[in-house]
């Protein structure tokens, strides 16, 4: 335990700092970091160097050369830089390099050197030039600030979103401030800048003058600022040689510590740890690192190389051209376990599993002193909390059989923190590799959380150990495996130099049906890199034929896209139908011929394009018809158009005789004929309208016979119904029908009388009845013929007489019929007679 905490150092009587080594880095550096510009993302992330970058002293023919790497100095990707002037990089929450150029152009590159985009800071930018940027991150995405050779700052909090805000002006500003920063407050970005001994706070409005409280006297300068990791605290570096240390809102002091040091450093960075309260600052110099907080000693470290510093959740990264160290505060488990003559339950614990394995009875001794205390699930737990919080492989191993071991001792010690604890280790342990380079602690894993890690692989092409890290954790396919897989078809589809025939063999072999991937997202990626063909190939193993549709679209490939429509069912008659879209689509895009014979080769597109026309477009539709010579719908639509509103009766004339000639080429001799009867209706309501007034157009020929009988034209009735053959009982039906409606009782007895009824009388009964009249319904109840003269009787109410008849015809159905009107005591006596009836009826 001595040697192991060898390498801790006090910061005052509550914490210690350790360093410890991640990587031996291998990179061939050929310059000094000093002489390149430097980015290193957080969460052990990529490191970026921009060699030979824009100094007087370096020759202008000299192309500068960018080049990314591993944590651990595994080279990623090389380019020269052919763009111009850089000012600052920086990396974006999602491993994305962000290079601010000196013109106010941000250049986005992948973690391969894959150029994703640009974009501008603005034309204010562009003509003052950029004297110094910022890259930061906010809970909105990654931002960039821009100072400007105006002295004015600009700044986009997402450069996803990017929205571009002009901070206000600082009053008196004539020169550059001595340092500045962003600080993220209420979920907005601000500035803070020195100018001689005065900071200045903009935010989207104004611009206040604000004072470290507590600062000690004498500052005429800021020297340097560093904001933590999670934006609560501010640290200031005056020319006095005292770090001021508080609340990033600048309202609280947490300490403040002279380091006799009144050269500006070259790094001022935050070394905190999650949930401690312990707070302490790293500042580097050129040959000089000190750790300082709230005490009155400092950590110190001799630099032998330059070296750079990268702040993170839990500590500071440090890396120079031969190693890559990480600088910490001992968690608290680590140090109650292995402090120097410490008794804490994991302490004892983990010295009574090594006496175990020696087979010495002292294992026995350690246990009993843990169980007295009843602190054995304590101790259980400090071995397994500082089992995650080691980097060695050796130490983590010790820790967890030291909590396996006493978890022996223990009834119901709940499983899962010791099982979880070994799968994130071998996860940690796997990506911390030297070949992988990814040098996470548990405590940034956790928050990074497993998905942003696997993220993190697939972007650097590690597939088989992604994918070997979602078997063993048993993620659902979806989120895991499947999710890989679709990655890794994306970049299989830009190796150019593989056909597209093996490439989509390949994908297909690996993938096959597996759930949650989409071959038509693949192939939309294959398209976006010029390969046409190989996208159709994919498409051909995407099973969701509507999925397919998009992309042949976009693709130019309509005729394609048409067959698989159909094939996806999903056919009707709106605008979000698939059929519909593609059918516009081919419209937009070819000739009117060729789409038209298209159509012909797709009876389902036809039949649902000939739906939309009869909504929108029927001029189309007939030249639908016209090119099918579907002669039979073309009489139709002739007939649909001479009802068209506001049409002439010439014009309506005209449009029913094209119609019945396109009848007579269908063969269609009844159609045809209708056709020309309606023609004939059309003219002689029209000479009805211009003699007799009144409104006769687009009335049947049955309202049309009745509106004249209704106005009292009998005679010009009856000669319509001669011309148009309208058979007598449709004619009686209708001249009986309308005179009642017009209560003309004496003209309808008449009309009764002129010749027998073709429809008898029992209809004249009913619509008497109809209009209330039972004294002119008795008339022809009379006149009703025998067999339907009990119904007409009912009808009139004689229900005694309607008993008689029936009796008279001793018809079962006739009395019954008469039975069922029968009704209180007034039929009582009908009632018993039909009833007699039927007594006799039945002795016979």
């Amino acid at each position: 335990m001595d040697c192991y905490t060898a390498n801790w150092n006090p910061l005052g009587d509550s914490a210690f700092y350790r360093k410890y080594e991640l990587y031996s880095m291998d990179w061939d550096l050929k310059e000094e970091l000093r002489d390149c510009l430097v980015a290193a993302a957080p969460y052990g992330g990529p490191i970026a160097l921009l060699r030979n970058p824009w100094r007087k002293e370096k020759a202008a023919s000299v192309r500068p050369v960018l080049e990314i790497y591993s944590a651990s100095g595994m080279p990623l990707a090389s380019l020269l830089w052919k763009s111009g002037p850089v000012v600052s990089l920086g990396w974006s929450a999602e491993e994305e390099l962000l290079c601010v150029q000196e013109d106010g152009a941000v250049l986005v590159y992948g973690l391969h050197g894959d150029f994703r985009r640009h974009f501008s800071m603005g034309n204010e930018v562009l003509q003052n030039r950029v004297l110094d940027a910022r890259i930061f991150h906010t809970e909105f995405g990654s931002g960039v600030a821009i100072l400007t050779g105006a002295h004015r700052f600009t700044l986009s909090a997402n450069v996803g979103d990017l929205k571009l805000r002009r901070m206000p002006e600082v009053p008196g500003l004539q020169s550059a401030p001595s340092c500045w920063t962003t600080l993220c407050q209420d979920r907005v970005a601000h500035i803070l800048l020195a100018v001689g001994p005065d900071l200045y706070l903009l935010d989207h409005a104004t611009c206040s003058a604000v004072t470290p409280p507590g600062l000690a006297p004498g500052v005429s300068s800021f020297l340097q600022m560093a904001v933590s990791f999670t934006y609560r605290h501010l640290a200031l570096f005056t020319d006095t040689g005292y770090i001021w240390m508080g609340t990033a809102s600048l309202k609280e002091k947490l300490c403040e510590f002279n380091c006799n040091i009144r050269a500006p450093p070259k790094q001022m960075v935050w070394c905190s740890r999650p949930r401690s309260k312990e707070r302490a600052v790293v500042v580097a110099w050129e040959r000089l690192m000190m750790v300082v907080g709230d005490a009155p000693e400092s950590i110190q470290f001799v630099l032998d190389e330059d070296s750079y510093l990268v702040p993170e959740l839990d500590g500071v990264r440090i890396f120079s051209r031969s190693t890559h160290e990480f600088l910490h505060e001992v968690p608290v488990a680590s140090e109650e376990i292995f402090k120097i003559a410490s008794m804490a339950p994991g302490a004892l614990l983990l010295e009574a599993q090594k006496e175990y394995e020696k087979e010495s009875q002292k294992a026995d001794e350690y246990l009993r002193e843990i169980q007295e205390l009843g602190q054995l699930t304590q101790a259980v737990q400090q071995c397994i909390e500082a089992a995650g919080h080691e980097h060695r492989p050796d130490m983590q191993k010790s820790l967890l059989r030291a909590a396996s071991f006493g978890k022996c001792f223990l009834d119901r010690f709940p499983p899962d923190s010791f099982v979880h604890m070994c799968q994130d280790l071998r996860v940690l342990n796997a990506v911390r590799d030297y070949h992988i380079g990814i040098p996470l602690t548990y405590s940034q894993y956790k928050q990074l959380t497993i998905q942003v890690l696997l993220d993190r692989l697939v972007l650097r092409r590690l597939y088989p150990l992604a994918i070997q890290i979602c078997e063993y954790l048993r993620l659902p396919e979806v989120q895991g495996v499947s999710r890989i897989l679709a990655h890794w078809a994306c970049y299989k589809v830009q190796q150019k130099d593989v056909s597209d025939e093996d490439v989509a063999r390949a994908i297909n072999q690996k993938l096959g049906d597996t759930p949650g991937v989409s071959y038509s997202d693949i192939a939309a990626r294959a398209y976006g890199c010029g390969r046409t063909e190989l996208a159709i190939k994919l498409l051909e193993y995407e099973p969701r034929s509507g999925e397919q549709v998009p992309l042949l679209l976009k693709m130019k490939r309509s005729k394609l896209a048409l067959s698989k429509a159909i094939e996806s069912g999903d056919t009707d008659l709106g605008e979000q139908s698939l059929v519909f879209t593609v059918l516009l689509h081919l419209k937009n895009e070819l000739n009117r011929g060729d789409f038209f014979m298209t159509l012909r080769n797709q009876p389902m597109a036809l039949s649902l394009y000939r739906q939309f026309c009869k909504h929108q477009e029927l001029e189309t539709l007939k030249d639908l018809y016209n090119q099918d010579d579907n002669h039979q719908e073309l009489g139709s639509f002739h007939i649909q158009a001479s009802y068209a509103p506001g049409e002439r009766i010439e014009g309506r004339v005209a449009a029913l005789q094209t119609a019945a000639d396109a009848f007579y080429k269908a063969k269609n001799e009844f159609a045809a004929k209708a056709t020309e009867d309606q023609m004939r209706l059309l003219r002689l309501q029209r000479r009805l309208e211009d003699e007799l007034g009144g409104q006769f157009l687009d009335l049947s020929l049955h309202d049309t016979v009745t509106t004249l009988i209704l106005s009292g034209h009998n005679k010009r009735a009856e000669q319509l119904a001669r011309d148009f053959r309208i058979p007598d009982k449709r004619l009686w039906w209708l001249k009986l029908t309308a005179l009642a409606d017009l209560e003309d009782w004496e003209e309808l007895e008449k009309f009764s009388k002129s010749k027998k009824s073709p429809i008898g009388y029992l209809p004249f009964v009913e619509i008497c009845m109809k209009q209330h009249n039972k004294y002119e319904a008795k008339k022809y109840a009379s006149r009703v013929g025998p067999e339907q003269k009990v119904k007409a009787l009912l009808l009139v109410g004689d229900v005694a007489q309607a008993a008689d008849v029936a009796i008279e015809h001793r018809n079962e159905a006739e009395l019954s019929l008469v039975l069922s009107h029968c009704t209180g005591a007034t039929d009582g006596a009908t009632a018993d007679k039909i009833q007699r009836a039927r007594a006799q009826a039945q002795k016979k």
